[in-house]
């Protein structure tokens, strides 16, 4: 494989233990190990822990920003917002470590910055900016709008997060 193949795996990998961990609950050796690398060769393909974990953390956003464009194409106001809602909801149902490396984020920018680190809130932020960007052209810049589907989806990470199935009636209303 090529070194820009391995990174590629690492990402795949380290979104998996990522998700599962936290950035304090995984080590640097769980995922060589499921890359199949060594340590020392997961450090020449990123400088540490952090920048794999912001470089997951970038590819989670930019894989929600993509879902929602595809989703979106050729759609305008609730006809968008709708096609975006289901892909969404299909996309944490069906990879749910996407939905758990998004927690995971904020979990880290949390912890980062309350000891006085700066950069995992910065990335992360630019991330959620880029998504409101990508969400509010898709709903023909309508402030309102946006901000109540951002809503809503935060709402359902959490109903799927703490493991509340479809059915159940807090889904109610989506």
């Amino acid at each position: 494989m090529s070194a820009e193949e391995r990174r590629e795996s690492v990402i795949r990998a380290a979104t998996t233990e990522f998700a599962r961990g936290g950035y304090h609950g995984t080590s640097t050796e769980a995922i060589a190990k499921r890359v199949g690398v060594s340590q020392p060769y997961l450090f020449r393909l990123f400088p540490g822990k952090k920048a794999i974990f912001l470089a997951v953390a970038q590819r989670c956003v930019d894989d929600t920003i993509r879902t929602f464009e595809k989703a979106a194409e050729g759609l305008e106001g609730e006809e968008a917002l709708h096609a975006m809602g289901e892909a969404y909801t299909k996309v944490i149902a069906e990879q749910p470590e996407r939905l758990m490396m998004q927690m995971q984020m904020y979990l880290a920018v949390a912890a980062a910055e309350a000891e006085g680190d700066s950069e995992f809130g910065e990335a992360v932020r630019a991330g959620w900016t880029r998504l409101w960007d990508t969400i509010l052209l898709s709903l023909g810049a309508d402030v309102e709008q946006t901000t109540t589907f951002m809503a809503h989806g935060m709402l359902i990470n959490c109903l799927v997060a703490m493991g509340f199935p479809r059915d159940h009636r807090v889904w109610e209303g989506f």
